[in-house]
């Protein structure tokens, strides 16, 4: 999602946002640090959870619309861009965030990325409800002056037992068990290490892991666990054990990540209260589609929003007489609403025009080749980075100097990839034949 950069740099804490380039260093944009694209400057505003009041939401609208290009995009970690910013308008977006609560931290504000079960508590899929953590985290890490170093690209997941966010490949992920424990996973994938812990001391445990990490990472450029030295990854989870106080496991744990991301409708919870769980074309959040949502959380649902790493959004707290009606009207607006959307499990990144490195407009691409919805997502990709690219079982569709190269992905593993020229119906048509294949 990143485009082409300009070459500054900022100064961390500064109150005044300012566009910065990518210079080697760790580059994440947030929201006062901006990052200079094809289409004007881009803000990253990181909510963790993705967990939104009505009025917040109203303030990122209200900031796209006056400084903007009038849309909210959402990221593959459940946080939202701001696009075709103005290069001065940094100050004023700054005070804005602030003003509405989502910049508790100046100095954190790129630490903040935590992604949650977005349907935790709102179902009975999942083991505990991880609202507690969610909250506790956030505070843990404003507090800490050592996680003020933690890369903008270092991730926090924070799992309610189903496996959704599990499978994301954070840094560090917390996961509820049954009777009051949990796993605190050290490292992305089945391969992190797993610690046990209790549930009330899990986001404890968390922060002085991300903590440990830093003290053992070995320059600057070490952004993720994934990226630490073989013998500094071996021994993090035994220096965050002995910080935590917990006791490792005399041999190694096992649980693996169940990989299922949350489909489109309306979900049925405890009390009879009724979420609606809808998915947003390539993740561009229009005006009305925006409010349309808002709106419905405050006049049907709790007033809140919860924002997915599937780029989709969740409405809480409707009574189930009126759950058919907002979806129709949330369908309305141009939201995905079930399964049978030709919406439903497509993705894009920018692209051109907003980024310089995309070979192609890879979203106008994406929507022109769109039907029946496939058995498996694709995702569109305008250049080698596949910048928020999906994990598990996908179909990459890549555009390249000569047309599209389309690869079947499980995981790590990657079939033979298929050339197709550039011809749009043809492109259509081996899109749509990768998507439901079963070999």
């Amino acid at each position: 999602m990143l485009a082409a950069m300009s070459a500054t740099a900022d100064s961390p804490g500064s109150p005044a946002a300012v566009a910065v380039a990518r210079n080697g260093g760790d580059a994440c944009p947030g929201t006062l640090r901006l990052h200079t694209a094809d289409d004007g400057a881009l803000a990253r505003v990181r909510i963790p959870g993705g967990v939104l009041t009505a009025a917040r939401a109203r303030t990122l609208l209200d900031a796209a619309e006056r400084l903007g290009d009038g849309e909210l995009h959402l990221t593959s970690r459940g946080n939202v861009q701001l696009r075709g910013l103005g290069q001065d308008c940094g100050g004023e977006l700054a005070e804005l965030l602030r003003e509405a609560g989502l910049l508790p931290s100046d100095r954190h504000e790129r630490a903040r990325n935590v992604v949650a079960s977005p349907l935790s508590g709102l179902d009975t899929a999942g083991r505990s409800d991880i609202r507690p953590w969610l909250d506790e985290l956030d505070a843990l890490l404003c507090a800490s002056e050592r996680a003020t170093a933690l890369s903008g690209r270092f991730l926090f997941a924070l799992d309610d037992g189903r496996g959704d966010v599990d499978a994301l490949g954070a840094d560090l992920t917390l996961i509820a068990l049954d009777d009051g424990q949990a796993l605190l996973r050290i490292g992305p994938g089945d391969t992190g290490a797993l610690l046990p812990v209790a549930f009330a001391n899990a986001p404890r445990a968390a922060l002085l892991a991300a903590e440990a990490f830093l003290d053992l990472a070995a320059g600057p450029d070490v952004w993720r666990i994934s990226g630490l030295p073989g013998a500094a990854r071996a021994v993090l989870p035994a220096e965050a054990a002995r910080r935590a106080g917990l006791a490792p496991p005399p041999e190694p744990l096992a649980h693996r990540a169940a990989a299922a991301a949350p489909g489109p409708g309306a979900v049925t919870g405890p009390g009879g209260r009724t979420a609606l769980h809808v998915g947003v074309p390539m993740g561009r959040l229009t005006g009305v589609r925006w409010r349309a949502l808002v709106e419905t959380a405050e006049r049907l649902g709790s007033g809140e929003l919860r924002c997915t790493p599937w780029r989709g959004v969740v409405v809480p707290g409707l009574a189930a007489a009126t759950a058919r009606e907002a979806l129709d009207a949330l369908a309305g607006a141009g939201l995905v609403t079930g399964p049978g959307s030709p919406w439903a499990g497509v993705g894009a990144c920018v692209g051109r025009p907003g980024c310089a490195k995309s070979l192609a407009d890879v979203r106008a691409e994406a929507e022109a080749a769109l039907g029946p919805a496939g058995r498996l997502p694709v995702y569109w990709s305008g250049c080698e980075r596949r910048c928020g690219h999906p994990r598990g079982e996908w179909i990459d569709v890549l555009a390249t100097p000569d047309g599209h190269r389309i690869t079947h992905v499980r995981g790590e593993s990657r079939g033979a990839p298929t050339a197709v020229p550039d011809d749009p119906a043809a492109l259509a048509a081996a899109v749509a034949a990768a998507r439901d294949a079963r070999t």
